[in-house]
């Protein structure tokens, strides 16, 4: 079949019309409009605490040692300082810790950031406190305890509560 000739200068003129002012045609016949969008985020600060328990277990008057871990998680980046207070006993100080017994008794003990008990972890950021950078993982802090020898008290269970802080 044969086209008629009338066609051919209409079909030229709109491929010349459509060159000319940059107009795509699809074979869809749609056309495509773009434009962006922003995704932003802020990430907060944030640290977590988790103690272990310190048990000296079975002790006589001979001095006895034991430890534990702090287990922290900071965001990466995040300064940190972990504290530890002074307990519940009557008396009790982050230098002079005490655990109560029966009878109001009291067994004297300390909590140092070191294995030779010479580095006292109390609760003043800046002076006895343990510092560090979170990096997202947990990180395990060691507390080394100590009851010193020498100390005639009533037989029985002994007990304190400690308080663990992180300030970041």
């Amino acid at each position: 079949m044969k086209s008629s000739n009338w066609l051919r200068p209409i079909q030229f003129v709109l491929l010349v019309g459509c060159l000319t002012f940059g107009l795509s045609l699809s074979a869809s016949g749609q056309t495509t409009v773009t434009s962006t969008f922003t995704v932003s985020a802020t990430v907060q600060a944030t640290c977590t605490i988790n103690p272990g328990n310190l048990s000296f277990g079975n002790i006589s008057t001979v001095a006895a040692s034991s430890s534990s871990t702090v287990a922290v998680q900071c965001t990466n980046g995040t300064a940190y300082n972990v504290g530890l207070n002074a307990g519940t006993a009557t008396g009790a100080s982050v230098t002079s810790r005490k655990m109560s017994g029966p009878g109001g008794a009291l067994l004297n003990y300390g909590l140092f950031t070191d294995s030779g008990h010479t580095a006292n972890w109390g609760n003043t950021t800046g002076t006895d406190t343990v510092a560090g950078t979170g990096n997202g993982n947990t990180q395990s802090l060691t507390v080394y305890g100590l009851v010193s020898a020498g100390q005639f008290v009533a037989p029985g269970n002994y007990s304190d509560t400690i308080t663990a802080s992180i300030m970041y």
